[in-house]
């Protein structure tokens, strides 16, 4: 296979990825936010505290962890059918990647938010604030570096999870590795791909790393 063969799938498959994980990431961050913040709330000692509930939505967040994410592909195959009325594509491949990463994500954001120091949680409700005020005023700011963090590995978590989708009907580079790559035994195609992945990846983590140091910097000129 030719440069001039190769460049148009390339360029189509790294489009198709950014898209699946552009979308993905941001349904994950509008499902896995509000959940690790209620983990947090709900436990035992928090401002919400309720077992029942923490149990409940810890239960489903584990289940969701463990369950290799190839498995959850297929089994949610009628769900995302649903959802978006086909099962191929890079569009119906938000519905599995989201599904699958929202537990990760949610996780992360309660390890971010519990190392947010009690105190000044403590300072916000002796001058009135209520839950919302020290959520938004209290909690998320000053967990925001480690909240970057976060996002920056489940990014690149999900970029990893589009590669799999190729497996099953997804489009982007995973599915051109393994319809090239592997089936047509084009070598030099997949040794291509391989680096853009790592590329892409490499630039994710650069920027989610100076986005950290950032804010960093900033909270500790704040305080």
């Amino acid at each position: 296979m030719t440069w001039e063969e190769m460049r148009p799938l390339l360029e189509q498959g790294t489009i198709d990825t950014l898209y699946m994980v552009l979308w993905s990431t941001v349904v994950t961050v509008l499902g896995g936010l509000p959940l690790g913040i209620l983990l947090v709330l709900t436990d035992k000692g928090g401002l919400l505290q309720n077992r029942p509930v923490n149990k409940v939505i810890g239960a489903i967040v584990n289940v969701g962890r463990s369950l290799p994410f190839i498995i959850l592909l297929v089994a949610l195959i009628p769900f995302t059918t649903l959802v978006v009325g086909t099962f191929i594509g890079p569009t119906a491949m938000i519905v599995p990647l989201s599904i699958g990463a929202i537990p990760f994500f949610a996780r992360l954001v309660e390890t971010a938010i519990r190392e947010v120091d009690p105190g000044l949680v403590e300072a916000v409700q002796s001058m009135g604030g209520g839950i919302p005020t020290i959520v938004w005023k209290a909690l998320l700011p000053q967990a925001l570096p480690s909240l970057v963090a976060a996002l920056t590995t489940t990014v690149i978590t999900l970029i990893s999870y589009s590669a799999l989708a190729g497996a099953v009907g997804g489009e982007g580079l995973g599915s051109k590795v393994i319809t090239y790559g592997y089936q047509r035994f084009e070598t030099e195609f997949m040794l291509i791909t391989v680096v853009l992945l790592i590329v892409i990846v490499t630039i994710v983590q650069l920027i989610g790393d100076g986005a950290v140091r950032l804010l960093a910097r900033r909270g500790r000129a704040a305080s």
